[in-house]
C-alpha cells in the first residue's frame, strides 16, 4: 500500500515528472539525441572549454540558431557560469522572478529523473512537457539532419538540446530566461546571447574542476567563465573567491565597463541563525541584508528567512540570487522584497540538499532514519555537506552512500567527509553517469581512495566491510558494539544499491530505534537519481 501510495505521489505531480511514461512518450527524440555526441558520458576534451583552438566550435552553435530565426535574441537572460551552485542560483533567481509574476525561461544541467527537467517554461516552473518536445522535434528535425550534415556530424548532444530550449523560450514568449552555463563560459554552446540581449553574467564560484577541459589551472578556469560577460552588461558574483581569482575576473569586467555587483561586499550581512522543522523537514533560519554602494546602488534587508535548500553554500548561492535580483530592479524589473523572499523559500531542488519524507525512507526499507540526496562531488562541496550535516543533526550517527564519476578528485572528496566528523560507516558503489558507464568509477578502486585519505588523517577504519564488522561484533558477545568498534569507520564496497540499503539498515537498527541516524547518499548526482528513479518505480 505504501510503495503504491508514494508511486502515485510522482504520477499526480507532487514529485514533479512523470518519468517512465514521459521518456517512452519521448523515444523518437531521446534515440536521435543518444546517436550524437553526449560529452556528459564520454568526458571533455581537454582544453575544449578555453578560448583557443582547442575550444568547441561556438561559430557552429551560432549557425545552427541562424538557421531556426535566432530565437536566442527574442528574449532577456541571465546568464550563469561558475564551478559551484550554478545550479542552485538559477533556481532561486527564476523562483523569484516566478514569484513576482514574470513568465520566466530556466535552463539548467544536468537532470536527475528525465531530461524534461532542464527546461522549465512560463509561471508555473513546472518541466517542458514532453509533447511540447516532440512536436518541436519533429518540427526542426528535417533542418537539424540538414545542419548536421553541413558541419560534418559534429553538432553534440548539449548543442542540439540547447537550441531546442532557445526556440522554446522564443515560441512560449518567456519574459526572461535563466541560463545556465554547460562548461566554462566562453566556449559554452549557451553563450551566443550577446550584449543587447543579457539582462546580467554571474559568475558564482571558481574552483578547480574540470581542469584539463578549462586550461589546466585555476587562472585559465577564471578566463573560460569570464567569458560571458558582455559589453556594458553588469555582473554579479557570488564568491568567496581567491583575491587575484577575483581580480581576473574584475580586469575582464572593466575592459568591458561592466558594473560588478559582489555577494561578498564588505557592506553585505548573511547568516545561517538556527535550524527548524517546517512541513516534516529540516529548514534553516537565515537573515540576508544586501547593501551595495560602488558600481550600482542597491539594498535590501530580509530577516527571517526560511531556507528549504540548507547550509553555508545555500544560502551564499541565495545571497547571490537577492543580488541578482536587486540588479534586475535596477535596470527597471519590478521585484518586491515580498517577491525576494518567497522565491528564496519555496526553492527546492532535487538531489541538492533534498530530504526525503519519512514514508519514502520507509519505502526504501530505511524506517526512522533521515535520507539526505545530496549531489556534493567535489571536495568543496564535501566540505560544505559536512557542515550542513554538522549544524542540522550534530549528534546524529552517519552512513554515507557513495558514488563518483572518474574525473573526479576522489581522495580528496573522502578527505573532507572523514575529517568532518565521525562517519560511522561509508558504502561506496557504482552509478551510471549521465546514462553510461564509460566515466563512473568502480567501488574498488573508490576504497583505495578511503584508505588512502584515512592514512592521511589517522582514522581507524574496516577496510573489509559488513563481514569483518560482523565478525568483530559476534566475538563481543554483546548486545551493542564494544569499544573496539566505537569511533572506527566501516568502509565496504556494494554491488548494487540495494545491497547498500541492506547494510545501512543493517548498521543503523543495531543500536535499537532510539539512535537512529541519517543517511546521506552522495559523491554525485547520479547516485541519487538512482535512488529516487527506486522511488518512482
Amino acid at each position: 500500500m505504501l510503495l503504491s501510495s508514494i508511486r502515485r505521489k510522482f504520477a499526480r505531480g507532487v514529485w514533479p515528472i512523470r518519468t517512465l511514461s514521459s521518456n517512452a512518450e519521448m523515444k523518437e527524440f531521446l534515440d536521435y539525441l543518444d546517436s550524437l555526441k553526449n560529452f556528459e558520458k564520454s568526458g571533455v576534451p581537454r582544453g575544449a572549454g578555453t578560448d583557443s583552438d582547442e575550444g568547441f566550435d561556438l561559430g557552429r552553435m551560432r549557425r545552427l540558431m541562424e538557421r531556426f530565426g535566432n530565437p536566442h535574441t527574442k528574449f532577456k537572460a541571465v546568464h550563469i557560469a561558475g564551478t559551484k551552485g550554478k545550479g542552485s542560483t538559477a533556481a532561486f533567481i527564476s523562483n523569484i522572478l516566478r514569484t513576482e509574476g514574470y513568465s520566466v525561461g530556466c535552463y539548467t544541467s544536468p537532470h536527475i529523473l528525465t531530461i524534461r527537467e532542464r527546461i522549465l517554461l512560463g509561471r508555473s516552473g513546472h518541466p517542458v512537457s514532453a509533447k511540447l518536445l516532440n512536436d518541436l522535434f519533429h518540427r526542426i528535425k528535417q533542418e537539424l539532419e540538414q545542419a548536421m550534415k553541413e558541419e560534418n556530424g559534429c553538432i553534440s548532444h548539449f548543442e542540439v538540446f540547447t537550441a531546442m530550449a532557445y526556440i522554446l523560450f522564443a515560441d512560449e514568449n518567456v519574459d526572461i530566461a535563466v541560463i545556465e552555463a554547460g562548461l566554462g563560459g566562453a566556449r559554452d554552446a549557451t553563450n551566443i546571447i550577446s550584449s543587447s540581449g543579457l539582462a546580467a553574467a554571474v559568475i558564482t564560484t571558481v574552483d578547480e574542476e574540470h581542469l584539463a577541459a578549462l586550461g589546466g589551472s585555476l587562472e585559465t578556469i577564471a578566463m573560460a567563465k569570464a567569458g560571458i560577460i558582455k559589453q556594458g552588461c553588469p555582473l554579479v558574483l557570488g564568491g568567496p573567491f581567491v583575491p587575484h581569482i577575483e581580480r581576473i575576473i574584475r580586469d575582464k569586467a572593466a575592459t568591458m565597463e561592466s558594473p560588478v555587483v559582489s555577494a561578498y561586499d564588505t557592506r553585505n550581512r548573511f547568516t545561517v541563525k538556527s535550524c527548524s522543522i517546517l512541513n516534516g523537514r529540516p529548514c534553516q533560519i537565515c537573515d540576508i541584508v544586501i547593501q551595495v554602494g560602488q558600481d550600482l546602488k542597491m539594498s535590501c534587508k530580509l530577516h527571517d528567512v526560511k531556507l528549504k535548500m540548507l547550509g553555508d553554500h545555500q544560502l551564499q548561492n541565495a545571497a547571490t540570487a537577492t543580488c541578482v535580483a536587486l540588479c534586475l530592479r535596477n535596470l527597471g524589473w519590478s521585484i518586491s522584497e515580498e517577491s525576494i523572499r518567497s522565491g528564496l523559500e519555496h526553492t527546492h531542488l532535487l538531489g541538492r540538499s533534498q530530504f526525503l519524507s519519512s514514508e519514502e525512507a520507509e519505502v526504501l526499507g530505511l524506517t526512522g532514519a533521515t535520507v539526505l540526496l545530496d549531489g556534493a562531488h567535489t571536495k568543496e562541496s564535501a566540505k560544505a555537506l559536512m557542515n550542513t550535516i554538522k549544524t542540522a543533526f550534530p549528534k546524529a550517527r552517519l552512513v554515507f552512500v557513495v558514488a563518483m564519476a572518474s574525473d573526479k578528485d576522489h581522495v580528496g572528496f573522502a578527505r573532507e567527509i572523514l575529517s568532518g566528523g565521525h562517519v560511522e560507516t561509508v558504502l561506496l558503489t557504482e552509478a551510471a553517469i549521465a546514462g553510461g558507464g564509460t566515466r563512473t568509477t568502480p567501488a574498488s578502486l573508490l576504497k583505495d581512495s578511503w584508505i588512502k585519505a584515512s592514512d592521511e588523517l589517522g582514522i581507524e577504519i574496516f577496510p573489509d566491510g559488513m563481514a569483518e564488522y560482523d565478525e568483530l561484533i559476534n566475538e563481543e558477545q554483546v548486545g551493542s558494539e564494544s569499544n573496539l568498534v566505537d569511533g572506527m569507520t566501516i568502509l565496504s564496497t556494494e554491488s548494487s544499491l540495494k545491497s547498500c540499503l541492506g547494510a545501512a539498515n543493517k548498521i543503523l537498527t543495531r543500536r535499537g530505534e532510539e539512535e537512529k541516524g541519517v543517511i546521506v547518499f552522495t559523491g554525485s548526482l547520479h547516485i541519487a537519481a538512482s535512488v529516487l528513479a527506486s522511488l518512482a518505480g
